[in-house]
């Protein structure tokens, strides 16, 4: 899985990307210029919402959703972000909530 990594290409996708929000996520989506060019995916559980051990399981839960919805796909740029009631949910419920925001960006 290809991840975003580099400051210009978050700053891109928040400047660029279309924003959509759920109780379990929010989600970040930008076009690519290049269509044919493979995507990227993010993960981001801010320091708010606990401590490490917290915020890694909120990754692994986005992680297991994103790889049940096939990302990342190609010619979109896609940054998951965790929010409080990310951690307690299975990682079922996040990817319907998941595939729910990204037929909304029109994916």
């Amino acid at each position: 899985m290809e991840t975003i990594k580099s400051r210009s290409e978050f700053e891109r996708v928040f400047t660029c990307g279309k924003r959509l929000s759920d109780r379990l996520l929010r989600v970040r989506v930008a076009r690519l210029e290049d269509g044919a060019a493979p995507g990227k995916v993010a993960f981001v559980a801010p320091k708010r919402l606990g401590n490490a051990v917290f915020r890694n399981r909120c990754k692994r839960v986005l992680r297991e959703a994103a790889r049940q919805w096939g990302l990342p796909r190609e010619g979109v740029d896609v940054i998951l972000m965790a929010t409080k009631d990310t951690h307690d949910s299975h990682p079922d419920e996040v990817a319907a909530s998941l595939g729910k925001l990204m037929r909304r960006a029109g994916l």
